[in-house]
C-alpha cells in the first residue's frame, strides 16, 4: 500500500514539474519578444487615454510619501491623469501625509473613508476610490510601490492598443532583496513567478493573473463587474476570472515596472502570505463549484492549475514527506526505495533550473550568491509554503464551517529602502 501512495505522490509531483518546464519555455520565449510591442505601440503614436491610479492605504505613513513622490515623476500627462488615495480608516498620518502632495500636485486627490463605509479591507477601498474615479483607465499601484517612470504609460499603451486585452499587469520587483536571507528568498519567488507563471501562461495560453499592483483595467469592465469582491481575500486573483469569463484576456507585459517591498520577518511573511493562501483557496471554490455557470470554459485552464497547485501538488509532497518520515520509524516495505530517490532527486534539479533560468531574465541576477540561495530556497522555503497552505485550507474550512466574518490582514511595512542602482533595463 505505501508503494501506491509513493507512485500518487511522484505522479503529482512530475506532473506539476513536467508544466511548469512547459510554462518556463514560453517565459523565455515571451522575454526575448515583448520588446517589439515596445516599438510596435510607440510608432502608432496612440492617443492617452485619461488614467486613473487608484492606491489604498490604511495605516501607510512609513511608505505613502516615497509612493506618491514616485507617482509626480510618472512619465504621462498631467491633464490625462489623476492619482487617488484612498485613506482607509487610517489611524496615523497617512491622511495628512497624502493632503500635503495633493495640494503640490493638482493630479493628485485624496478622499478619507470612515465606518461603515470604510476599514473593511482593500477591496472596499478600491470600490470607494472606483466611484471617485474619473478614468478610462483604473491602474491600481499598493501603498509600498515606487513604479518607475513609464511604468503607467505602458500599461495606458497596452490598453489602448489592444482592445482584446480586458487588463494588463507589469512586473514588479523586490525594492528591499538585500535586507536578509528571507527577503533574497522572497525576491527569487517573484522572478520565478513572474517570467513561469506570468510570462508562461501569457505566452502559450493568452492568460496572466492581476496582481495586487501595478495593473491597468478597462474601466467599463469593472462598472459591469460590479467592482472587486469585498470577500475576497485575494481580490486580484478573483477579479482575474471574472475578466476572462467576460471573453477577455489579461496581457503580462513587463516593459511596466514597479518597485515594492517586502516582508523583512518571518511572522509578516506568513500572515501575509496565509491571507494570499486563504484568499486563493477561496476563489478555487467559489469558480470550481460555479464553473458550470460560467460562459468562457478556457479559465478551466487557470482554474486547473489553481486547483493542481493547492490541492494536488502539494498533496503530492505531503503524501511523499509522511512517508520518507514514518519509513525511518517503520518498515513500510518499499519497493521502490531507489527510483523514488533517484526521481527526486531530478526533481530538486529541475526545480534548480527552473530557478536559474528565472535569474537569467533579469540583469545582475545570476549570481553566485543567488545559486546557493537557490539551493537553500528547496530545503527551506519551499517547505514552509507546504506547510502554510495546509495550514491555510485548515483556517478557510473552519471559516465555512463556522460561517466565520473574512478578516483582512493588513501587511506591516518597514522603512523604505532606495531602488537599487543595479536595477533591471
Amino acid at each position: 500500500m505505501a508503494d501506491v501512495f509513493v507512485y500518487i505522490s511522484l505522479f503529482l509531483i512530475w506532473s506539476m514539474l513536467f508544466y511548469h518546464i512547459f510554462l518556463m519555455q514560453g517565459g523565455y520565449l515571451h522575454s526575448v519578444q515583448y520588446r517589439k510591442k515596445e516599438q510596435e505601440w510607440q510608432q502608432r503614436n496612440t492617443p492617452f487615454p485619461r488614467v486613473s491610479i487608484l492606491i489604498p492605504a490604511h495605516n501607510e505613513d512609513v511608505v505613502i510619501g516615497n509612493t506618491l513622490e514616485a507617482m509626480s515623476n510618472l512619465n504621462y500627462p498631467g491633464d490625462c491623469l489623476e492619482v487617488i488615495v484612498i485613506n482607509d480608516n487610517s489611524s496615523d498620518r497617512t491622511g495628512e501625509i497624502a493632503e500635503a502632495y495633493a495640494r503640490r500636485y493638482a493630479f493628485i486627490k485624496v478622499i478619507h473613508t470612515k465606518p461603515p463605509n470604510g476599514g473593511k479591507g482593500k477591496s472596499g477601498a478600491l470600490n470607494n476610490g472606483l466611484r471617485e474615479s474619473t478614468g478610462d483607465i483604473i491602474c491600481v499601484y499598493d501603498a509600498d510601490n515606487i513604479p518607475e517612470p513609464d511604468a503607467v504609460y505602458w500599461l495606458a499603451m497596452g490598453l489602448a492598443n489592444d482592445q482584446q486585452a480586458g487588463a494588463i499587469v507589469g512586473k514588479f520587483r523586490v525594492l528591499n532583496a538585500n535586507k536578509n536571507i528571507l527577503t533574497r528568498l522572497i525576491n527569487i519567488e517573484t522572478l520565478t513567478f513572474q517570467w513561469l507563471a506570468q510570462a508562461g501562461r501569457w505566452f502559450w495560453f493568452k492568460m496572466a493573473t492581476i496582481p495586487g499592483t501595478n495593473f491597468a483595467i478597462r474601466r467599463s469592465i469593472l462598472e459591469e463587474l460590479g467592482g472587486w469582491d469585498e470577500k475576497a481575500l485575494s481580490e486580484d486573483t478573483e477579479l482575474s476570472f471574472r475578466v476572462y469569463n467576460l471573453g477577455y484576456y489579461i496581457r503580462f507585459f513587463p516593459s511596466a515596472i514597479t518597485w515594492e517591498q517586502e516582508p523583512e520577518t518571518l511572522k509578516v511573511w506568513w500572515k501575509q502570505r496565509t491571507r494570499w493562501a486563504r484568499g486563493n483557496i477561496y476563489v478555487i471554490m467559489k469558480f470550481f463549484f460555479g464553473f458550470h455557470k460560467l460562459k468562457n470554459k478556457k479559465i478551466g485552464i487557470d482554474l486547473f492549475y489553481f486547483l493542481f497547485t493547492y490541492f494536488l501538488f502539494f498533496g503530492g509532497i505531503m503524501i511523499s514527506h509522511t512517508i520518507f518520515i514514518l519509513n525511518l520509524f517503520l518498515d513500510l516495505n518499499l519497493t521502490i526505495g531507489v527510483v523514488s530517490y533517484l526521481l527526486l532527486i531530478i526533481g530538486f534539479l529541475l526545480f534548480v533550473t527552473e530557478e536559474l533560468l528565472a535569474l537569467s531574465m533579469e540583469k545582475n541576477q545570476l549570481t553566485m550568491k543567488n545559486f546557493f540561495t537557490v539551493l537553500f530556497m528547496y530545503f527551506s522555503y519551499s517547505q514552509m509554503w507546504v506547510l502554510l497552505v495546509v495550514y491555510a485550507s485548515f483556517l478557510e474550512m473552519k471559516r465555512v464551517l463556522f460561517k466565520q466574518e473574512v478578516k483582512w490582514y493588513k501587511t506591516k511595512r518597514f522603512e523604505q529602502t532606495p531602488i537599487p542602482k543595479d536595477r533591471s533595463a
